[in-house]
């Protein structure tokens, strides 16, 4: 009787299981495919893994930083979500970048930012892989104008 109740469960599970994942995406390193990205100093590069920064919704990207690199102060019209993947990164808060005021995160942590709160981050000696989710409309906005290489 236990045995049929347990077979039961495992199959009612699995069907269950089975129902959720219909429309799921599936995605790993190798199909994450990162690209230079104009607001970012020359080095830095995003890959849009789910929605569009752009638009309202949610989105998640990756970016990839190389070793000892910095994005200066900058803010964000929305909330946002930053998971370090891989490396290590530096976060400091402010207009002025103090690396001696900021914190060192290693892989596996999480940094959660409020919208439009000035910040700058760098990496380590390494590469570095953060993750970022928000809900759109996204926009990366240097404090100081003369900062964004999109206006070079």
């Amino acid at each position: 009787m236990i045995r049929h109740l347990a077979a039961a469960l495992i199959a009612l599970t699995s069907s269950a299981f089975a129902e959720s994942m219909r429309g799921a995406e599936e995605l790993e390193p190798r199909d994450i495919v990162f690209k230079d990205d104009p607001a970012f100093p020359r080095g830095g590069q995003t890959a849009v893994v789910y929605g569009d920064p752009s638009k309202p919704g949610l989105f998640i990207i990756r970016a990839k930083f190389p070793p000892n690199y910095l994005v200066p102060p900058h803010t964000h019209p929305v909330f946002e979500s930053v998971t370090v993947l891989s490396g290590s990164m530096g976060s400091g808060m402010g207009v002025t970048v103090d690396k001696a005021k900021g914190k060192i995160l290693g892989a596996g942590s999480l940094l959660l930012l409020p919208a439009n709160d000035p910040h700058y981050v760098w990496s380590g000696d390494e590469e570095t892989i953060i993750q970022v989710a928000a809900v759109g409309p996204f926009d990366l906005v240097y404090t100081d104008p003369k900062d964004d290489p999109r206006k070079r």
